[in-house]
């Protein structure tokens, strides 16, 4: 009998590893336990015993539902209810103090709405649980939470059978007939990974590569399904692909060949784990010639399950360009990894996100309690790639940079400018960063807010970053260019207005700061330096100021950086306010205007200058205004009313050389 074969085509190659490929398999092995990349025991054995607590929770809910659907107390005691894991736990890549993602699968008539009613009181009245978020609209509706420390999403679907048993399986694809969307893609979670796991030649080798993958792609900044990367599912099909290409090979050869062929890959060719099934059950599969929106998606993966999806839809133009410069850095290293040119530990560098562009877009979330405040960030946080595509419409912009993850805080403040300046994301020393506060959050909203000027205010913030490359000035350009960001901003703000999860009564708000790279927040550099890299155009050829400098020349970068931050504090204090639209003036960097513009388009007054960053801007009006600014090196945004009536607000930031 032949070789079996895995996947839609032959193997690249079925060599054995050689003694040198297995010595750089050790090394990895050895860096990802440094890496704190595997549990211990204990945990493992905890884990366990949690899922056996959710698993006899599941079915005291099923229980207490089927009561209420008015079901004798004696069938109700038999009809069961089941959990499944899915995900990493499931994949066995799960590292120390990772998340465990769980299916809860009940039979019928238990709804939805049963599970987001009765489950959530079951949970919040444990004493093991915390932070028990409940978020129902969600693509995938999913209750959130912390069960003896261990982080835990829990999805639901019920079945169209009276019981569910102990040994109830997903395998069969009948079970899926009559389910709504919501419970096809929480019933597949589960059965995709078990698919992935049934198509893998090697399941050691496939968890070693992909451990090594996905802390590769956190470390990176590219992993995220939500923002507009590659989610944990995709990544763990694009290493069992390899593993099918290269069936023999072992762990540290698999995240080489990773590299080289996803660089190479022709996309949007789809990347499949095995043929498409058709199916019979009239639901919609994954068909580029059937569905215009199928065709859009830029970066394919098809999950293996019936019915096959793209569990890659969320990428777009800049996340796309972002990965490919990753595999492009990935293949460059682990080339010089396998010929032992270096280390594992260079694969896995932390990204340079927050020094890497000039100019940043901060999308702040705030409300008054932290229940609201998890519903909202969640919100934002799957919102977030809608900016980022609109933002791709701007004329200038070449790309525009997503960071993964939100960044939270909550504040106590004492008056109504503090709570203003905290909603607007302000990281200012006068607002003080709060311990969990014990009195009642007080009303206010995005134009009225009106504390007691006696009671402080618990106000929690969650801020997402966008970095923004502008395309390179061109010699036919007069030294004066315009990028306006005003529509892409207030659609934006419209939609998240328009989600079902939005809540104005809740005091949901949202805000838009632009930002120099100077103005962030010295909370997201985690005391390294904050001078910044030098991030190429389309148009530029690669130089490379900051690798492979001395150590004398590093640390000559490092103190420059560090006393130029110390003249602009004044800068870096200043509330820069928020605004629901921005228009940006940008000129040629050569030159030295030192002007200021009333850029408020609603008349609000404004006090902007360089902050020696490189970016000189328009200058009109200089000469009527220079010797009205008390701060020369100051940036400073000019203050927009919160909310945005009619038209475009407009935000110029001027400045000089």
């Amino acid at each position: 009998m032949g070789e079996v074969r895995y996947g839609v085509t032959d193997p690249i190659s079925s060599a054995w590893p050689t003694k040198e490929e297995e010595q750089v398999t050790e090394l990895l092995l050895e860096t990802l336990r440094k890496e704190g990349q595997f549990e211990s025991e204990e945990e493992s054995r905890n884990r366990e015993v949690v899922l056996g607590k959710i698993d006899k929770l599941m079915k005291e809910f099923v229980y207490k539902a089927l009561l209420k659907h008015k079901v004798s107390e004696s069938l109700a005691r038999t009809c069961g209810g089941k959990i499944f894991t899915y995900g990493s736990y499931r994949l066995g890549v799960h590292g120390a103090g990772a998340d465990i993602d769980t299916l809860c699968v009940a039979p019928s008539p238990v709804t939805r709405e049963d599970f987001f009613e009765i489950m959530v009181d079951l949970l919040k009245g444990r004493s093991e649980t915390s932070e028990v978020v409940p978020v129902p609209s969600a693509y995938v509706p999913v209750i959130t939470m912390q069960f003896d420390g261990i982080d835990i999403d829990l999805t639901f679907a019920t079945l169209i059978q009276p019981t569910v048993p102990e040994d109830q399986d997903l395998f069969d694809v009948n079970l899926l007939r009559n389910l709504d969307e919501s419970a096809i893609r929480a019933i597949n979670g589960s059965r995709v990974t078990d698919e992935i796991l049934r198509l893998v030649p090697n399941i050691p080798t496939f968890r070693l590569a992909l451990r090594c993958i996905k802390l590769w792609a956190k470390r990176r900044a590219v992993y995220s399904n939500s923002i507009g990367f590659f989610g944990g599912v995709a990544w763990a099909m694009l290493v069992a692909r390899i593993c099918q290409l290269y069936p023999n090979a072992c762990a540290a050869l698999v995240v080489a060949r990773f590299f080289r062929v996803f660089l190479r890959w022709k996309w949007p060719e789809p990347v499949l784990l095995k043929p498409i099934e058709t199916g019979n059950l009239r639901f919609q599969v994954w068909n580029p010639k059937l569905y215009p929106q199928h065709a859009m998606h830029r970066m394919p993966i098809i999950t293996p399950a019936y019915p096959s999806m793209c569990a890659t839809h969320n990428v777009t133009q800049s996340t796309q360009r972002i990965m490919m410069s990753e595999f492009k850095r990935g293949l460059e290293i682990t080339e010089r990894i396998m010929k032992n040119e270096a280390e594992w530990d260079e694969l896995f560098a932390k990204n340079d996100f927050f020094r890497r562009y000039k100019y940043y877009l901060q999308v702040n979330g705030s409300s008054l309690d932290e229940d609201t405040q998890g519903l909202l960030h969640g919100l934002l946080e799957s919102r977030v790639r809608m900016y980022v595509g609109l933002l791709e419409g701007v004329d200038l912009i070449v790309i525009a940079h997503p960071y993964i993850k939100g960044h939270e805080h909550d504040h106590t403040c004492s008056s109504e400018e503090e709570v203003r300046r905290a909603r607007d994301g302000d990281m200012l020393k006068d607002v003080k960063p709060s311990t969990k506060a014990t009195h009642s959050p007080g009303a206010a909203s995005d134009t009225q807010e009106k504390p007691d000027a006696t009671q402080d205010k618990h106000v929690y913030v969650a801020s997402f970053y966008i970095g923004l490359l502008l395309k390179e000035k061109t010699q036919d350009s007069n030294g004066k260019r315009r990028m306006d960001l005003s529509n892409a901003t207030q659609e934006f703000i419209r939609k998240v207005k328009a989600s079902s999860g939005w809540d104005e009564e809740a005091h949901m708000n949202i805000s838009i700061r632009f930002l120099r790279q100077s103005q962030l927040p010295d909370e997201l550099f985690g005391g390294l330096p904050r001078s910044r890299l030098r991030v190429l155009s389309e148009t530029k050829k690669k130089s490379k100021p900051e690798e492979g400098l001395s150590k004398k020349r590093e640390k000559d970068v490092n103190a420059d950086s560090s006393a130029k931050t110390s003249k602009k504090a004044k800068v870096v204090d200043a509330p820069v306010p928020s605004t629901s639209g921005v228009a940006v003036k940008v000129a040629d960097e050569k030159e030295g205007s030192g002007g200021q513009e009333n850029g408020n388009s609603m008349g609000s007054p404004n006090n902007k200058q360089s902050d020696g960053n490189g970016a000189g801007e328009s200058s009109e009006n200089a000469n009527s205004s220079k010797d009205k600014n008390p701060i020369a090196s100051a940036t400073i945004a000019a203050p927009v009313p919160a909310a945005a009536k009619a038209g475009g607000i407009k935000l110029k930031l001027l400045g000089s050389s």
